[in-house]
């Protein structure tokens, strides 16, 4: 009789924790965003973008204002949009970091604001984490070598015993940040972000410029072609940002497929606001055939830094027994992706 009581309490939990309403604040850069997932299945994800004027970056400081002024009504907009109230949430997930200081701080301070005021458990959520659950969910990819490429982070990631390894990363700067650098030089537009304005800008290029070309083991750099590109002369814009993409994106391809051929992987999954470039995509695609692999990739609503992916890695972790006591919901700058103990997966 035990025993069958002990299976019906279990099964019970279990069926509940398929219920389980997830809120996730993501505010790590210049997007505020707060989502909402119920078992797998994005309720809803506004979020809003901080954008300066052309040739300018975001300081963390004005960033922190933006997410100050604005995440309040994205909250709102999160509910209304998912039709939930404050008592149908069963956790609030929150980004820990890494990210920019000042507005990791907001967003934590309003995570734990409405948690308290809710009476709901508390996750910190690693922001690299979170873009590979969201890869996980929407593309269900099984056990893929991850290539995450944001403005922050650009790392080449395999999961192995309770961990996602790092098998390659940058030495300097991320391969946003360099495109990014690029673009405040040319006074090219931040609206709606100056990757996707490259981007669009390379379709026209026809002339390709040799660049710096650096791959070190697993490893890549990308601040020689930055500086490069600054140097280039009269080179027509266009044929720039072509030349710029064709010489990062064969450095991140060439890395992955190496990280695949050591794991014996056969699923790529592109991950990161970077992930969303089509030229990207269609390199890696190249490879994976050729190998006889499978690409997995996401749009920009999922790609880019929003609040559902901080909720979808907090309700896998929250699922697994994990909660981040008040005392210890802190934020870090630097918070790298293999220091995470990855309790719910085999």
């Amino acid at each position: 009789c035990f025993v069958y009581l002990q299976l019906n309490i279990e099964v019970d939990y279990w069926l509940n924790a398929l219920n389980w309403t997830m809120i996730g604040f993501e505010g790590s850069a210049n997007k505020i965003g707060v989502g909402i997932i119920r078992d797998g299945e994005v309720l809803s994800n506004p979020r809003r973008t901080y954008i300066t004027p052309p040739g300018q970056g975001f300081l963390p400081s004005d960033t922190a204002r933006h997410h100050r002024a604005v995440i309040l009504t994205v909250l709102k907009e999160a509910l209304d949009e998912a039709g939930v109230k404050p008592e149908d949430i069963d956790c609030v997930a929150y980004t820990k970091g890494p990210g920019m200081g000042a507005p990791l701080v907001i967003t934590a301070l309003v995570a734990r604001t409405v948690a308290q005021l809710w009476g709901r458990p508390l996750l910190g959520v690693n922001h690299c984490i979170g873009h590979i659950e969201m890869g996980r969910l929407i593309t269900k990819a099984h056990n893929p070598t991850v290539l995450y490429v944001s403005g922050g982070n650009t790392q080449v990631i395999a999961y192995s015993e309770r961990r996602y390894r790092i098998f390659g990363e940058t030495i300097d700067i991320a391969v946003g940040n360099c495109l990014d650098r690029f673009a405040r030089v040319i006074k090219i537009s931040n609206d709606p972000s100056p990757g996707y304005n490259i981007e669009q800008m390379a379709k026209k290029g026809t002339k390709y410029v040799e660049l710096p070309y650096t791959v070190k083991g697993m490893d890549v750099s990308f601040s020689d072609a930055a500086s490069k590109m600054l140097s280039s002369g009269e080179c027509a814009a266009e044929d720039l940002c072509f030349s710029l993409q064709e010489t990062l994106f064969a450095m991140l391809v060439e890395i992955t497929e190496r990280a695949m051929a050591h794991c014996g992987s056969q699923e790529v999954l592109i991950v990161g606001g970077v992930g969303c470039n089509l030229r990207l995509q269609e390199m890696m695609g190249v490879m994976c055939k050729e190998r006889g692999a499978k690409l997995f990739a996401i749009d920009e609503r999922f790609c880019i830094d929003n609040g559902a992916m901080i909720a979808q890695a907090g309700w896998e972790m929250f699922r697994s027994g994990q909660v981040t006591e008040l005392q210890d919901s802190w934020i870090t700058q630097r918070y790298r992706t293999d220091e995470v103990e990855v309790t719910w997966r085999d």
